[in-house]
């Protein structure tokens, strides 16, 4: 589905900037630390919600909300610096649900997911330290 057959509140918000410690986020009144995004809306992504830690990493809860808001496609970020791993149970649990996903550090993971976000429901998880 093109971006134009969708409407603004079912199209996933673009990443506008990232910087150590920032996610600037379309449509966000401020930005945040680490993001979480999906198919008409974005919020922060508290780590602490479910436990997450740089290992072992990216957790299938994580991902949950984003397929709840009806991402297809999931961007996942490793960080600045790449410290942040993605638990294999994470990828194996998109992988039953047919979800591609793709793992890179976080300033490659922007410029793709901003890509995807043109003419996909995608979904991301921005780390934007470490």
């Amino acid at each position: 589905m093109s971006a134009d057959a969708r409407s603004d509140d079912s199209r996933s918000p673009r990443i506008e900037g990232i910087s150590w410690g920032e996610v600037r986020v379309e449509g966000a009144a401020a930005p945040y630390r680490d993001a979480k995004t999906w198919p008409g809306g974005s919020r922060g992504w508290d780590w602490n919600e479910t436990g997450t830690s740089h290992s072992p990493g990216i957790q299938p809860e994580d991902v949950e909300e984003l397929l709840e808001h009806g991402a297809e496609e999931v961007v996942l970020s490793r960080g600045m610096n790449e410290r942040l791993q993605v638990k294999d149970e994470t990828l194996r649990m998109l992988e039953r649900r047919g979800i591609p996903a793709h793992v890179l550090p976080t300033k490659e993971a922007v410029e793709l997911y901003n890509d995807l976000a043109e003419d996909e429901p995608v979904g991301g998880l921005f780390h934007s330290t470490c």
